[in-house]
């Protein structure tokens, strides 16, 4: 059986905020440097969601903005292939323009045409 690695260092200041996330995964042979994570694991013992969200002192606002907006839509994408509710992933896309649309990241026109394509 093949084995995958996935590591975070994690690197704090004295008050324990993190000022550098570094990952790298063994299968693609890559180290990089991030400015934030989110990972979200099911506990199938508890029937749960654990959650770890990082980000380091230097994430400006409008890269959370931008990183939360891509992260809903990358939500909808896997829970459509994992699933096959298209419809489900079609509102959670909605709500993701919607979103992008709040926080300045995308045009109102995008959303129309979105529901014109769906």
């Amino acid at each position: 059986m093949k084995m995958s690695e996935i590591k975070f260092n994690v690197t704090l200041d004295d008050n324990k905020v993190p000022e550098k996330i570094d990952w790298s995964a063994s299968d693609a042979q890559k180290q990089s440097t991030s400015k934030a994570i989110m990972i979200s694991v099911w506990d199938a013992k508890e029937s749960n969601t654990l959650r770890i969200d990082l980000w380091t002192k230097d994430m400006m606002v409008d890269e959370m903005k931008q990183f939360y907006h891509q992260s809903l839509l990358s939500m909808a994408d896997t829970f459509e292939r994992a699933t096959g509710e298209v419809e489900a992933a079609k509102a959670m896309r909605n709500f993701a323009q919607e979103f992008g649309v709040r926080m300045n990241l995308v045009m109102k026109n995008k959303l129309a045409e979105m529901d014109k394509n769906s």
